[in-house]
């Protein structure tokens, strides 16, 4: 599979969101009106899925990685399944996408478009009934299972006294959060794939996680200071900011000094920011491949502001940790599959600590 170059890509582009309008009529015109749920699904959903659909595929074409594109369709396929909601119009809106590129992009670009779309059904089709690709999580300790239940019944003092008893014991907070936070909060999103789960209950989850991360940060001595500086932020696009505190808290307890500019920011404001504070280590989190594009982006925007003073860029997050080879393609110095090792690699990658 050949990506499309730049000029290709920004046509591409240019032209997702009238590919989103022309399958979703066409889609409504046929398949919609067979079926009361894929009817609703068509008033309801189905655009948001189309715009998903074209940010896993530039996302293919951009950096010549086809199997995020086809973890995502078996991954939708079970989440429609466990709605009850058919799910053999996913091959027919790939074949519909295909054809509208075919006619829409020049002639040397969409037969570019259409072999990898045809190539991501093709496998789709192929591993549709086999269990979708899940993350593995850290090994879950067994206060992982009463945090996750006061989670999800809204008890959050409960929720911060196992987080508590765990320290009490003499558990740092990295430990704690990377074999009890981080293995709840993703059986919860298992959970809410196979719809045990509502969305109201995700997000309160979420956010008793975070309350109660900030709680035991409080009362959790750091390393002494390094004398290093790291700035950390969710490229744009990504909403999912709670590995990313995770990764700031064990670099706050691990003595280095941190920014942690949070969700969705802008190539140029992260940029600015770190041509202001000048740190020694910027970290970006992405969760799907789509925002890997906004690591190039803020890895070349920080070369050609800062030339040989650019700091070094560590990657992570779910759509790095599926495919860790990214780092070199991206151009980063590192990636990291937790917060405990962003801390180690950051450790070899920036210089010895000062205060070691």
């Amino acid at each position: 599979m050949i990506p499309l170059d730049a000029k290709g890509l920004l046509r591409y582009q240019r032209l997702q969101a009238e590919a989103v309008e022309a399958v979703a009529a066409r889609f409504e015109e046929t398949l919609g009106r067979a079926d009361e749920r894929l009817a609703a699904y068509a008033r309801e959903a189905l655009r948001d899925d189309l715009v998903f659909h074209l940010e896993f595929l530039r996302a293919a074409l951009e950096f010549g990685l086809l199997q995020p594109m086809v973890d995502y369709l078996r991954w939708l396929g079970s989440v429609l399944v466990a709605r009850h909601v058919p799910v053999d119009h996913l091959a027919q809106t790939l074949d519909w996408i295909a054809e509208f590129f075919e006619r829409a992009m020049a002639p040397a670009e969409g037969p570019a478009v259409v072999s990898t779309i045809r190539a991501a059904r093709a496998e789709y089709l192929a591993s549709r009934d086999a269990p979708p690709h899940a993350p593995t999580p850290p090994k879950a300790w067994p206060q992982a299972a009463v945090f996750e239940a006061a989670l999800l019944d809204g008890r959050s003092r409960e929720a911060l006294a196992v987080v508590n008893r765990c320290l009490d014991e003499g558990h740092g907070l990295v430990d704690v959060e990377l074999h009890v936070v981080v293995p709840a909060l993703y059986d919860i999103g298992e959970r809410w794939r196979a719809n045990r789960v509502s969305v109201a209950q995700e997000h309160m989850a979420t956010a008793i996680a975070q309350s109660v991360m900030t709680a035991a940060l409080l009362r959790s001595a750091p390393h002494a200071p390094v004398d290093r500086r790291v700035l950390l932020a969710c490229v744009e696009g990504n909403l999912h900011a709670l590995g990313l505190r995770m990764v700031a808290d064990a670099f706050v307890l691990g003595g280095w000094e941190v920014r942690q500019l949070g969700a969705d920011v802008p190539a140029k404001t992260l940029v600015e920011q770190a041509a202001q504070w000048k740190p020694d280590l910027v970290g970006l989190s992405v969760s799907f491949p789509h925002h890997l594009h906004g690591v190039r982006v803020v890895i070349a925007t920080l070369t050609e502001r800062l030339g040989v003073d650019r700091p070094a860029v560590i990657v992570g997050g779910l759509a790095v940790n599926r495919l860790e080879r990214l780092a070199d393609v991206l151009g980063a110095d590192a990636s990291s599959p937790d917060a405990r090792a962003a801390v180690e690699r950051a450790d070899r990658i920036v210089g010895p600590r000062q205060g070691s």
